[in-house]
């Protein structure tokens, strides 16, 4: 196939992108307007590859995914290309309409137009792959349940209210104009080249330098942590084998507050490099409390039995088997 990449540059569209190029057969084009957050620099083992292309195009730009789509004659777009910092959505909301929402609709339009004046096999065989993420259901504070592939939404943050916003889309079109489309919404990731306004890759790189490792509110917020090439199997399996028109949750069965997690990478770090700080033993004596964040949701928690059972996927690495990997990779990339 010809698989498009929306996002390719990302964390995770960079991880998904590796993950296609090693593991299939499949040509890779890479969309991505290379934001703040955009890193080729995670791209730098598959660039020479002869099935590897790399467009600079902002998902906005109609003309240019028309010109895309026919040019490389696409028979599936994995869409990751979003702002995804709850922070940053907070203080300036303005960019995840226009990415997420406006950039949908338009990638969903080209996708919808270029589909219909392929001939009917290709027509048949076309797929849209939008790539979301738990934060669309809101919070489980007061309840022990699972986010299920059925929970209703109930976003909190101008980000999940924008991706939230980019799934319905996605699910008119499928609806409406019959394009073929499958989602998935997934729990945190973590593992290399994250970009450092990232939990775990800011506490890492503070607690190197020695500098404070902010918690907000009491570090009680739990969140479900996957490993990013789990992630990547799941995507490509849902892709490929995923029934037109379902959702797919995709977590990673590690629940955990994030103090406990800022305290295992603190655990970690004192065994591999330890402080070098004057007065500072542990890691953890590094970390301090800073005021909550607005809207800060308590407990994000999925339930993946779905693409267990009807794809076969379960994660591979535990969080503790995992975060010692990304520690590594920092270590590494910092030597």
């Amino acid at each position: 196939m010809n698989i498009m990449v929306t996002g390719g540059a990302g964390f995770i569209g960079s991880a998904l992108i590796r993950y296609l190029i090693s593991h299939t057969d499949h040509k890779v084009i890479n969309v991505d307007k290379l934001t703040y957050a955009g890193n080729l620099a995670a791209l730098e083992s598959v660039a020479a590859n002869p099935r590897y292309a790399f467009e600079q195009v902002d998902i906005c730009n109609r003309a240019e995914l028309d010109r895309i789509l026919n040019f490389y004659q696409i028979d599936l777009v994995m869409h990751l290309a979003a702002e995804s910092h709850v922070d940053r959505s907070i203080d300036k909301p303005a960019a995840f309409i226009e990415t997420n929402i406006l950039g949908t609709y338009t990638l969903l339009e080209a996708c919808r137009c270029y589909r219909q004046q392929l001939p009917a096999k290709a027509q048949a065989g076309f797929r849209f792959h939008h790539i979301s993420t738990d934060e669309v259901y809101g919070d489980l504070a007061d309840s022990e349940e699972l986010f299920t592939e059925t929970t209703a939404y109930a976003p909190s943050s101008p980000y999940s209210a924008s991706k939230a916003a980019s799934d319905h889309l996605v699910r008119a079109w499928l609806r409406t104009y019959d394009l073929p489309a499958v989602i998935t919404n997934c729990s945190n990731n973590y593992g290399p080249y994250q970009y450092r306004e990232k939990l775990i890759p800011l506490i890492i790189e503070r607690a190197i330098a020695g500098q404070p490792l902010p918690v907000y509110g009491d570090g009680q917020q739990i969140r479900d942590w996957l490993y990013v090439d789990d992630h990547v199997r799941a995507l490509y399996l849902v892709a490929t084998q995923g029934k037109t028109g379902e959702t797919y949750n995709i977590g990673g069965h590690n629940e955990l507050t994030n103090l406990e997690v800022i305290e295992q990478i603190c655990s970690i770090l004192d065994e591999l490099k330890p402080s070098a700080v004057a007065g500072i033993k542990h890691y953890r004596e590094l970390i301090t409390f800073v005021p909550d964040r607005p809207g800060h949701d308590i407990r994000y928690a999925i339930d993946a039995s779905k693409i267990a059972r009807t794809l076969g996927w379960t994660p591979i690495e535990t969080f503790e088997t995992g975060i010692k990997k990304t520690v590594n990779w920092y270590l590494d990339i910092g030597k």
